[in-house]
């Protein structure tokens, strides 16, 4: 009897414990305050939002809660400030439109602000006209997917970024829309982050910006016409794979700037109709392989303090310059690539040119550092020149050659 005793009251116990973790529902319409809600919630409760419109701002949610939206109900925060503000593990926000956090040039304002939380989950929701869309500081474990950011951003100055990331570790950003931002993703001192499926588009700086940000990895993101595309800075063992960088132009505009890399990887990206495919500065031990450049103003710029760098396997079709630098001699290396501009036979068929490709011209430096002379460009002088140098090489480097140019474009599938 004691024994049966001693177990129906742990029943009980597990029972009531079961029932405490997943809480109550709390609906919430628009005659009410979801401020109230959250006050009235206890940990593991779910709030449950019906559509309407809420003018509030500044809600805090300090405890362990679901908050789910109803045909999108907008919440407005009037520009007074954070619309939403999370401090606590285990939170999830989901199917809720956001619009109207202030805007400041002295505090970071955001539509969601997430603060040394765990374990958070930002889904499904649709950000319209907020100073930063989600920002995430000192926070892990977190997901960010499949939610709309919008903005109507007119100056670097004047705007925040899309999702903003600071001091964070383990978080998951996918399959989100991001348009109009001062940078779409912004990354600064993150570790072990994930960028996933992303389409981050019209943004004013870049569509993906790292800073200080090692063992991440970006993959089958699209990032198209924005201001200068993606910037990769400091940041070490970075996993680029599967990404779109297109119709970035502009002066001085890329698809993918690497500054100060190392240890990296880029593979099977696509880069389509920029100024400059890729720029790399001080970028050492870098693997670019599988990457396709097409119809790019300059496919490729590798400066002169970039070194032990691999470029294998890529496609270069359509540029108007395949590579260009800043420098005599490379410490670099590029092998195995297809050359559109190439003009040299494959006597032995084994797929492998019989004479090395040179791919910097002598018109390329030229223009590189006098790009007032690029209205040349095409003219049968351009041919001269660049005919005259391959026969007695004085100014292009002469070690930067792909001596085993591909005769077919390889198959990157």
């Amino acid at each position: 009897m004691k024994i049966f005793r001693i177990f129906i009251f742990l029943l009980l116990v597990t029972t009531l414990g079961i029932n405490n973790f997943f809480g109550k529902d709390i609906m919430v319409d628009n005659t009410q305050k979801i401020g109230d809600a959250l006050n009235l919630a206890e940990p593991y409760d779910r709030i449950i939002i019906s559509e309407g419109t809420y003018y509030e701002h500044s809600l805090e949610i300090t405890k362990p809660l679901e908050i789910i939206g109803i045909n999108y109900p907008l919440i407005d925060g009037h520009k007074k400030g954070n619309v939403f503000v999370i401090s606590s593990d285990d939170v999830t926000l989901r199917g809720i439109a956001i619009t109207g956090s202030a805007v400041s040039s002295m505090y970071d304002y955001a539509g969601i602000k997430v603060e040394n939380s765990s374990r958070v989950t930002i889904s499904e929701n649709r950000l319209e006209e907020n100073f930063f869309g989600i920002m995430l500081a000192g926070s892990d474990s977190c997901l960010i997917s499949a939610n709309e950011i919008r903005s109507n951003s007119i100056s670097e100055s004047s705007s925040g970024n899309g999702i903003h990331l600071w001091k964070c570790s383990s978080v998951t950003i996918s399959g989100n829309f991001i348009r109009g931002h001062r940078d779409g993703i912004y990354f600064e001192f993150v570790t072990e982050g994930k960028v996933l499926n992303n389409f981050s588009s019209q943004n004013i700086r870049y569509g993906l910006h790292f800073m200080f940000s090692h063992n991440n990895i970006y993959r089958d993101n699209i990032f198209i016409n924005n201001g200068a595309g993606v910037a990769v800075m400091y940041s070490r063992q970075v996993e680029m794979i599967n990404n779109s960088f297109i119709e970035n132009t502009g002066a001085n505009s890329y698809g993918l700037l690497l500054k100060d890399i190392t240890d990296s990887y880029l593979e099977k990206n696509i880069f389509r109709s920029n100024t400059t495919g890729l720029y790399a500065e001080g970028s050492n031990r870098i693997k670019i392989n599988s990457n396709t450049f097409i119809y790019n103003g300059w496919a490729v710029k590798m400066l002169g303090n970039c070194e032990d760098n691999l470029t294998e396997n890529c496609i270069f079709t359509g540029n108007s310059f395949d590579v260009a630098t800043n420098s005599t001699r490379t410490m670099s290396l590029f092998r195995r690539n297809y050359w559109d501009k190439y003009t040299g036979f494959d006597l032995d068929k084994d797929g492998i040119g019989d004479v090395p490709y040179y791919p910097v011209t002598m018109f390329s430096v030229l223009v590189h550092r006098t790009p007032e002379s690029v209205f040349l460009l095409r003219s049968f002088v351009v041919d001269i020149l660049n005919l005259s140098e391959k026969i007695l090489p004085v100014i292009t480097p002469e070690n930067l050659v792909d001596n085993y140019p591909l005769i077919k474009e390889p198959d990157l599938n």
